[in-house]
């Protein structure tokens, strides 16, 4: 899988995709990262890609020719038109269901705004898609495109050392992972749980259900409306519910 990030701080994404994960995955030729600077498709000697807003208004925002061209010299290059993803807290909300969807992409292209955003015909002409990371504004988009490829690229086959790992994490199922232990046994006076040292695999499996579904109507019960809940799932919810 191909990624063309179109950007004015290509260093950010340069430096953060090229360590742990995602930069093994690069260097094993499973994903493939291109930045591409929209100032070099300034038409101006100053290289300058923002203006003032029609309207008025404070702040800058970024025209529409040089990221035009940017993504067309993309799209020429790689000789389709992949889907072009605007970062905006304006776009629906990014998800587990949305990383493995973008997944089954070949390629996409993710347009990081700065400023006050970009010249909207953009938007019009080239992008299909608009994604927020969260109700909150950042700085640029270079953040939140770090945070859809990074969530996405866990999902193309080959990533993740451990065919298993992106399986069982939370948000699979619309539910919270259950909770990890590892060595030692005990550890300031608390225990791993005796279940997980019995090696019952299915005593395992439930426990661990259990504990998804508990921390789920802990801390994000808007969650538990989407899932597929068993006769067991609720009986073990009613009491905890009630107690």
């Amino acid at each position: 899988m191909d990624y063309y990030v179109m950007t004015l701080f290509p260093e950010m994404i340069d430096t953060c995709l090229s360590t742990s994960i995602t930069g093994r995955a690069a260097k094993k030729g499973i994903l493939g990262f291109h930045t591409v600077n929209i100032r070099d498709y300034a038409t101006n000697k100053h290289g300058h890609v923002d203006d003032y807003p029609y309207g008025g208004g404070a702040g800058m925002v970024i025209q529409a020719e040089p990221i035009h061209l940017a993504c067309e010299d993309i799209k020429k290059n790689i000789g389709n038109s992949p889907r072009v993803i605007y970062l905006t807290p304006q776009g629906r909300v990014f998800d587990q269901n949305m990383a493995k969807e973008l997944a089954k992409e070949e390629e996409l292209i993710l347009l990081c705004g700065h400023y006050e955003g970009i010249d909207e015909r953009i938007i019009e002409m080239d992008v299909t898609d608009c994604i927020s990371i969260g109700d909150y504004v950042l700085t640029g988009g270079e953040l939140a495109a770090l945070v859809v490829i990074d969530a996405v690229s866990r999902m193309v086959p080959g990533v993740l050392s451990n065919s298993e790992s992106g399986m069982n994490e939370s948000f699979e199922d619309n539910l919270l992972e259950y909770p990890q232990y590892t060595r030692p046994v005990e550890y300031q006076g608390l225990r791993v749980p005796d279940i997980l040292l019995s090696g019952h695999h299915a005593n395992v499996t439930e426990w661990r259900r259990k504990q998804s579904l508990l921390r789920t109507a802990q801390y994000r019960p808007d969650l538990l409306e989407k899932v597929k809940l068993t006769k067991k799932d609720m009986d073990y919810l009613k009491d905890f519910l009630c107690n």
